[in-house]
């Protein structure tokens, strides 16, 4: 089901009454009475009944939230917000995945273009003077093999100079009225927030930031490096969970958890999730027993984020 689309559900109670039903001859009250709780009992666990419950749970609101993907380089920041949006639109919710990368767009390595229904860039939105939500809805993408899942970000070929630039106002606005769109929106943040305003803006704006670090010496220097810039716009450090990503076999994460503090997810490197970014295939499932560990901690941050 996509963000715009509406629910609908089968007339199971209408085609049970519409069609002929069997003719009961009571011989007395007592059998008239049980004639009517098998036949009430019967609906109770209908077709129709089962959509009423179903309609009732879609009914009821869902935490949601915005969740801001943000860290050092070639820590990962892509394959887990994909992989996490992914997730969720397996379970039926409704996520908006916000690729932000205008330098190197991560379009084309997610899915085969066949794949992807309306081709609209990020570009466009951002262009505009004001974001509107009937512009995000245009210019979303949706992903053909899941109708959960809708995607915003630059096509290929394109770059930060294709459009107009924009300001922080345009970026508040698109995360805001996403949030509106869907009940969950995935932030794809790029390690440059010095100059890209909508990453930067996620980070202040996002309910939540999963802030990812890989297990070396270039990643500890990237966050001594970017950190003071956040603290200066009174960034909200609570709301951020920290993470070691792409942690290979040999590499000591309790080494880098000593330096990076506390810790509330360690996830693994997978060797499928590799090729599949290789292969330009990140959305599609994994099925190899070595990539369970890998899928764990995807499900264990969406519990510790969104509830699901």
């Amino acid at each position: 089901m996509r963000v715009t689309a509406l629910l609908s559900f089968g007339a199971g109670a209408a085609d049970f009454l519409s069609s002929p039903q069997p003719v009961i001859n009571p011989v007395s009250a007592n059998a008239a009475t049980d004639a009517m709780i098998v036949f009430l009992n019967f609906m109770k666990n209908s077709l129709f009944q089962r959509n009423l419950e179903q309609e009732r749970e879609e009914e009821m609101p869902e935490e949601g939230g915005v969740l801001a993907v943000w860290g050092s380089p070639s820590s990962g920041k892509t394959v887990v917000s994909v992989k996490l949006a992914e997730h969720l639109a397996k379970k039926k919710r409704n996520v908006i995945l916000i690729l932000a990368d205008m330098v190197t767009p991560p379009l084309p390595y997610l899915c085969a273009p066949s794949d992807i229904e309306q081709e609209r860039s990020l570009g466009s939105i951002l262009a505009a003077s004001h974001v509107t939500e009937n512009l995000i809805k245009k210019n979303c993408m949706f992903y053909r093999k899941n109708d959960y899942l809708s995607m915003v970000g630059m096509l290929k070929g394109e770059n930060v100079f294709t459009y107009p630039p924009y300001e922080k106002e345009q970026a508040a606005e698109l995360l805001q009225l996403a949030a509106q769109i869907a009940p969950y929106v995935i932030v794809d943040c790029t390690s440059n927030i010095a100059s890209d305003i909508l990453s930067a803006v996620a980070l202040m704006e996002a309910d939540t930031v999963l802030r990812l670090a890989g297990c070396d010496l270039k990643s500890i220097s990237y966050l001594s490096s970017q950190l003071p810039l956040l603290s200066d716009h009174k960034w909200d450090a609570d709301k951020q969970l920290k993470a070691v990503s792409n942690i290979r076999q040999q590499e000591a994460s309790s080494h880098m958890e000593q330096i990076l503090g506390s810790v509330s997810f360690q996830i693994p490197h997978s060797s499928e999730v590799e090729a599949q970014f290789l292969e330009g295939e990140l959305l599609g499932e994994l099925g190899l027993k070595e990539s369970r560990a890998f899928r764990r901690e995807i499900e264990k941050i969406s519990r510790e984020v969104f509830g699901v």
